[in-house]
């Protein structure tokens, strides 16, 4: 399990769980509970770009949100080699 601390947003936290190059868990800390349980819902069993590619950019405030926030979460993720 990934843990990725957010920036900008009213979720404080992102659990990632992934199998390969595919997403099996998200889990959004805190947040808009059902946007963020619907974000997370439409991300299981995606492929870990696919996601990124979808909802990196999309802005709420701050010149961020929720989605945005999991792509960079994933981004991360990639870079820490947590995804293997």
């Amino acid at each position: 399990m990934y843990t990725y601390k957010t920036h900008g947003t009213c979720s404080t936290a992102i659990e990632i769980e992934t199998e390969g190059d595919t997403i099996k868990e998200v889990r959004f800390i805190n947040g808009c509970r059902g946007n963020t349980q619907g974000v997370a819902a439409l991300a299981q069993g995606m492929k870990i770009d696919d996601v990124i590619a979808r909802c990196k950019g999309i802005q709420c405030r701050g010149g961020t949100s929720c989605p945005d926030q999991l792509a960079h979460a994933l981004e991360e993720m990639r870079k820490s080699g947590k995804d293997a």
